[in-house]
């Protein structure tokens, strides 16, 4: 431990924070110390022959009878204040206990001695007092530091009559017996344990003084009233509802009664439940089950209050309130912009892609048929297929692509693809240039007209490029 100050290892929730440690002549202000014995027990003692002590040293005290052994955990001016605070009487009729002095090596060899027997000494005496058909149970025992008293803490539900039960354990561990009886709330701290919030036990790590708990606490709080969970490991109510309740009071004020009814054009609505933090109160048409919930704020509760007062009836309890936006309780720190702000942008360059995929289809369908018009010995070795022109085949190509070309202008026009019409416009030029400098092909009309019901011969293709073919007249197709 440490000499002024906390202790460093805070593993006993008796310590006390020496707050006034650096004030000058604090320390020197009292002759009382505080002296700490096990099981949570606590005493002050007079230093009446100025032994100079610090927090942390194993002293031998008074004691009836013999002395007892403990630590000093408290010295100085803070001392007084922390009697006061105990209700320690040191008045005439009060003859405060000494210390004798500084503990020896023999005096801790003897402690040692009567606290390895302690265990023993309680498994010891439940026996006994199973035996002589007592209900109670001894949850601890301790022995005074020379090993001449021993003190049995006990619980019972009723008072019991262990006159008997002295008698007994005196003869069995010939030390002075003295008993004292403890509630469940403090054998829950002697023995200790994790609640179910999943922290230690405050009974076992802090708290010193238990204060009564009700149920009309857990009411305050709207908990249900479940006994098993209200009650904590010492089979009572738990201490931590008394932590709230006073807050919890105080916003009970700041709203409308629940015994008030409120009442509309249809229905009479009385009160359900009540959110204190958020300032609701839900009200439903029936008390005894739930009917018709409607959840209104509490300043809307206090009006439709004041029009009833007034034997004005609204036909809703919910008229006059207006949708507000749900509070966003954390803050974007990317300027509150939404996850799919980069969706639209995304979609965008997807419409492009597909755009240009088409026109580049569109212009290697082009190519083939160009290149068949500029050789003219091809054209005219071909016959027409069914359903096609016989003459002016090249014509038709031609006008073909003007209308592929002018279909997809429209589609990039409607697209608004810049890119496109640019490319377009470069294809088009292209393709009068190449229409410019080629030479104009020979039609090629064949002797007979085609038979859809035969099928149809390639023809020979011709010996010399010079030669020209007979010449028929053009026949209109059919449509």
């Amino acid at each position: 431990m440490n000499k002024k100050g906390c202790s460093k290892i805070q593993n006993n929730k008796l310590n006390t924070y020496d707050w006034l440690c650096d004030v000058p002549d604090a320390a020197n202000a009292t002759d009382y110390v505080e002296i700490q014995f096990k099981n949570t027990r606590k005493g002050y003692y007079l230093n009446s022959s100025k032994i100079p002590l610090e927090k942390g040293d194993l002293v031998a005290v008074e004691a009836s009878p013999g002395h007892d052994i403990g630590t000093v955990t408290l010295t100085g001016k803070l001392v007084l204040l922390q009697m006061k605070k105990n209700n320690v009487r040191t008045g005439e009729g009060y003859e405060p206990k000494k210390v004798y002095r500084k503990a020896k090596p023999t005096d801790i060899e003897k402690y040692e001695e009567a606290k390895a027997k302690e265990h023993a000494t309680m498994i010891r005496s439940r026996q006994i007092a199973a035996d002589l058909g007592l209900n109670m149970k001894i949850g601890d025992v301790e022995y005074q530091g020379d090993g001449n008293k021993a003190i049995f803490y006990y619980i019972a539900d009723e008072r019991v009559d262990f006159r008997q039960l002295i008698k007994v354990l005196a003869e069995a561990f010939r030390v002075r017996i003295e008993m004292k009886q403890i509630g469940a709330r403090q054998e829950a701290g002697r023995i200790g344990g994790i609640g179910p919030c999943g922290r230690e036990l405050c009974c076992s790590s802090w708290m010193t003084s238990f204060v009564s708990v009700a149920t009309g606490a857990a009411r305050y709080q709207d908990i249900s009233m479940n006994p098993q969970k209200l009650a904590g490991q010492c089979a009572k109510l738990k201490c931590c509802i008394n932590y709230e309740v006073d807050a919890y009071v105080e916003a009970q004020k700041r709203l409308p009664s629940r015994e008030v009814v409120l009442e509309t054009k249809d229905n009479t609505y009385y009160h359900f439940k009540t959110d204190i933090f958020k300032r609701e109160i839900t009200y439903s048409t029936d008390k005894s089950f739930a009917a018709n919930l409607v959840t209104i704020p509490a300043s809307r509760a206090f009006d439709v209050i004041n029009m009833n007062k007034k034997g004005i009836k609204p036909v809703t309890l919910e008229a006059d309130t207006k949708p507000q936006p749900p509070k966003r309780d954390a803050q974007d720190i990317l300027g509150q912009d939404s996850v799919t702000r980069f969706d639209s942008s995304l979609k965008k360059k997807k419409k492009k892609r597909s755009g240009n995929k088409e026109n580049n289809g569109n212009n290697k369908d082009k190519q083939p048929k160009e290149a068949a018009t500029t050789n003219p010995i091809n054209e005219g070795s071909k016959k027409p297929s069914n359903g096609e022109k016989g003459n002016g085949n090249n014509g038709n190509e031609n006008k073909n692509g003007k209308g592929n070309g002018n279909k997809n202008g429209n589609r990039n026009r409607n697209n608004g693809n810049r890119e496109n019409n640019n490319r377009e416009r470069e294809n088009r030029e292209n393709n009068r240039e190449n229409n410019r400098n080629k030479p104009r092909p020979n039609r090629v009309n064949n002797d007979k007209q085609p038979n859809n019901d035969k099928p149809q011969q390639q023809a020979k293709p011709a010996a010399k490029p010079d030669s020209k073919p007979e010449s028929k007249p053009d026949t209109k197709p059919e449509a």
